[in-house]
């Protein structure tokens, strides 16, 4: 998602400007160019971003759209991917290219369980990988030895040793290729905390499309850009702080 022009009305109304720029594979001559179901939900996610461009509605140009905090920068996005996965969705656009057919159900079955396939596995390598990010920025010195470092702190932490680590020191680019996520790679998960608990709102509701939840969701997240604390806003769209059990549920952790 890129910005050509962003919102605001500091002197003057600017109007959002707003581009997805998907890189999919190209098919092979003759054939149509077909989305995988990660390309669904990376068009879903960067939409979902795109929106929070376009649906900006502040004063001030620096607290417009994404201009947020890391985790309520990927909150509307990652929220954006649930529609995505739909099954209404799905049946809908989801057809044979040849033939129109829709999505059969078993395949939708199959889509689902392997969403939540080896998710123990890999929140437990995230979460690891989160904690030494955290760690790193709270030395109090220069790390003299990286291999020592991690696994004195994971032994600490009780890593499972064939699990490890979904990103090493040496090689972990969103520590040290910038400041966007330095002790702050924690934020993934958070925002989906975030956009699970967000999206139960809709499940509460029995419609994935109730207009009542889409409209509060738009006051209260998706136009609200950085004019409002986070918390608040987050308040303000479910009536009370995130719990954890949305997010642990859609991975599969907890019943």
């Amino acid at each position: 998602m890129s910005s050509l022009a962003v919102q605001h009305r500091n002197g003057h109304t600017s109007l959002p400007v707003v581009l997805n720029n998907n890189n999919f594979a190209k098919a092979e001559p003759g054939t149509p160019t077909l989305l995988s179901p990660d390309d669904v939900r990376t068009l879903f996610h960067e939409f979902g971003h795109a929106l929070h461009g376009l649906l900006s509605d502040v004063g001030y140009k620096r607290l417009s759209g994404t201009h947020v905090l890391r985790d309520f920068v990927e909150l509307p996005s990652q929220l954006f991917e649930h529609w995505g996965q739909e099954r209404e969705v799905l049946r809908r656009h989801a057809r044979h290219w040849q033939t129109g057919e829709a999505i059969p159900e078993a395949l939708l079955d199959k889509l689902e369980a392997a969403r939540r396939f080896g998710q123990g596995y890999d929140t437990v390598r995230y979460t690891a990988s989160a904690i030494v990010d955290l760690s790193a920025h709270a030395h109090a010195g220069p790390i003299a030895d990286l291999d020592a470092f991690e696994q004195q702190l994971m032994t600490r932490r009780g890593l499972p040793a064939d699990t490890g680590m979904a990103h090493r020191l040496p090689q972990f680019q969103h520590l040290f290729a910038g400041d966007g996520y330095a002790a702050g790679y924690y934020v993934y998960l958070w925002a989906e905390v975030l956009e699970a608990d967000a999206w139960q709102a809709f499940v509460e509701a029995g419609d994935p499309f109730d207009a009542a939840v889409a409209a509060r969701l738009k006051a209260e997240v998706y136009s609200r850009g950085d004019s409002v604390d986070p918390g608040a806003a987050f308040r303000a769209l479910r009536g009370r702080d995130p719990v954890l059990a949305p997010m642990l549920r859609d991975r599969g952790l907890i019943d």
